[in-house]
């Protein structure tokens, strides 16, 4: 590997390291914004205490626990006028279930709430069934003023009419209802959902112009490790009109106030709970809060969401809802054609484009072929190393050409040991290069360029739901990673086990460098290009290990793949497309010819005359300031 490709590497190690500075940054503004809504949450908190204060004095309700419900004894006075929300406010609830063949949906009566929703083709990963959230795990009610606070969780609804598909609750007040329908769409994951107000017009002032939603779900943990499951799970939101999707939350606790909001969606890495109302959100504000890896509920995160819309009151008010409990397939999600399929971490607009118009349809062709995932992966491989020979092969050819060259840089090391000769050294060595047809860009610029491909495998293949429990080789879960060795307990950055593709992918990365380095010549005095070539050799193998260790086995498997391809076209190429012996007698038949300077020769030259003239301004100086003495 000549010094141009080890700038390569060493350019794309800073883009990490970067990137990985720069995500530090943002955890520390978005910690200050937290302290920022803690503040306000506590004022808030402070004034709803010291409210319900004030109202269980008023009706005689015993103090109770902070997160308690309100809810009256038996022989309490009636905290609601009218005697059917009275009623319903005691009665006890019932489960009732709708499921077609992918989504099995439970409703509490009380509050007329999803209390489950439980993905019928799709297991966990220690093959249980899998729910977005199990019983219990959801929390939603609509909170509206007629004449008093009115807030539907705080009720039992009546089973009105029922289908396997479909269900109807109402609640009666002041001679009117509230219905709530659900109804699951034929061969979907998609609820469709109507929350209505009939004949209310005399009991809900006219001048209420607005209705709150507040939904809490509790997501469980549904694969095999928690670090990557957690880093993938996250908040989105949409507003409509934009091009991309807002997230908070990728692993960490994070909240978010919003003015407007045309869909939100709790993710986990894999599935999700998207609502969707037909009539957009004024504001609202959106919360997550990861649960510990070693909490015993065994669960992942807890969303809610606080929302505001527009009230228009009359006799028939109908609230028009879509719900989305299940998978994130890319395509799924598009054919819905609200943005859903944005959700999907596919990267910014270069490497989404690429992810979505190259990777995700050879991927599905493939597919259509062959149901082997690791065979898929490996045909992907071969294809794309394909589409960028023609950048990989500037990058070989003039790794090739530099060894051939070696004997002559050798010479230059040689003549020129002293650090005040760097400046000749580098216009000698370019105009070696000059002479013997390479290009200075020729290692560096090529590998910036596949640059994007990479990481756009470093996005596809954790997020792909396709490869979610996919076996190949040894891995059970090409979406997770493979184990062959595991500790017991935590070690720091390496996690609690060694991922077998993840340790063969940095031992490919290794002897890669190691072949490539073999046939330079370096200066055993220059401490830039020890330090390039320890980089290269130990510490980039080593960095994507640990980064590797815990990630998608599918991720590693491909980068192993790649690195064993280009070690065939490195070989093919130096075998027989670079002939070092027609590189040496070009060098012969140039030799004491003037070279043709390119412009980066020409800047060099400029600038070493400078230094050149410095030294003599400063030369001249020196021997007058002597004479003045």
């Amino acid at each position: 590997m000549d010094r141009n490709s080890v700038i390569g590497w060493l350019l794309i190690a800073l883009i990490f390291i970067g990137f990985m500075f720069y995500q530090n940054k943002q955890v520390e503004k978005q910690q200050a914004y937290l302290r920022y809504q803690d503040s306000l949450a506590q004022v808030e908190l402070a004034a709803k205490m010291a409210a319900d204060s004030a109202y269980r004095a008023q009706v005689g309700i015993d103090s109770l626990a902070s997160g308690d419900s309100i809810v009256p004894a038996r022989d309490a006075s009636p905290i609601y006028r009218d005697s059917l929300l009275e009623s319903a406010s005691k009665a006890e609830g019932q489960i009732v279930t709708i499921e077609n063949e992918l989504l099995a949906l439970e409703i509490n009566t009380r509050g007329a709430q999803p209390w489950s929703a439980r993905v019928k083709d799709y297991r966990n990963y220690d093959s249980t069934d899998l729910y977005i959230f199990k019983r219990g795990g959801s929390e939603m009610g609509y909170s509206i003023y007629a004449g008093q606070n009115i807030n539907t969780k705080d009720f039992t609804f009546s089973v009105e009419q029922k289908t396997d598909t479909s269900v109807v609750l109402a609640l009666p007040i002041g001679g009117g209802v509230v219905r709530q329908r659900y109804a699951l769409r034929d061969g979907e994951y998609m609820v469709d959902n109507t929350l209505s107000f009939e004949g209310l017009e005399n009991v809900i002032p006219r001048n209420v112009s607005s209705i709150d939603f507040d939904w809490k779900a509790t997501i469980p943990r549904m694969e095999k490790g928690y670090k990557n499951e957690s880093q993938y799970s996250k908040l989105d939101y949409y507003f409509e009109g934009d091009k991309n999707i807002s997230e908070i939350g990728r692993g960490r606790n994070a909240s978010k106030r919003v003015d407007y909001l045309s869909w939100f969606a709790f993710q986990q890495q894999f599935f999700s709970a998207i609502m969707r109302p037909k009539e957009a959100f004024n504001s609202g504000s959106l919360e997550v809060k990861f649960v510990p890896e070693n909490d015993e509920s065994h669960n992942l995160m807890t969303c809610s969401a606080s929302m505001r819309s527009e009230f228009k009151s009359g006799p028939d008010v109908r609230l028009e809802n879509e719900f989305y409990f299940g998978p994130n397939g890319f395509k799924l999600l598009k054919s819905y054609d609200h943005k859903f399929e944005k959700i999907v971490p596919l990267g910014g607009w270069l490497v989404g484009w690429f992810t979505r118009f190259v990777i995700i349809p050879l991927f599905d062709f493939l597919h259509k072929f062959i149901s082997n995932y690791g065979i898929i992966i490996l045909l992907m491989t071969i294809f794309i190393k394909i589409v960028v020979l023609p950048f990989a092969y500037k990058s070989y050819s003039s790794s090739a050409k530099m060894q051939a060259i070696k004997p002559e840089i050798d010479k230059l090391n040689e003549k020129y040991p002293k650090p005040e000769d760097a400046m000749k050294k580098q216009q000698a060595t370019m105009d070696l290069y000059s002479r013997a047809g390479i290009s200075p860009a020729g290692g560096c610029l090529p590998m910036l360029l596949q640059f994007p491909i990479l990481w756009a495998m470093f996005r596809f293949f954790p997020a792909s739901i396709e490869l979610r429990q996919q076996r190949f080789l040894w891995a059970e879960d090409l979406s997770a990673y493979d184990s062959i060795l595991d500790f017991g307990t935590r070690v720091p950055l390496l996690g609690d086990h060694i991922s077998l593709f993840a340790l063969l992918m940095a031992l490919s990365m290794f002897f890669y460098s190691k072949i490539t380095i073999a046939g330079q010549s370096t200066n055993p005095n220059d401490p830039t290009a020890s330090s390039m070539r320890f980089m290269s050799l130990y510490m980039m193998p080593i960095m994507m290990f640990f980064i590797c260790n815990s990630l998608s086995s599918g991720l590693s498997y491909y980068y192993l793949v790649s690195n064993l391809i280009t070690m065939i076209e490195t070989w093919v190429i130096k075998k027989w497309f670079v002939h070092p012996e027609k590189i040496q007698a070009r060098l012969k038949a140039s030799a004491g010819k003037p070279a043709p300077k390119s412009k980066w020769q020409q800047r060099l030259e400029q600038a070493q005359k400078m230094q050149e003239q410095q030294m003599r301004q400063q030369q001249q100086q020196r021997k007058s300031g002597g004479k003045n003495r």
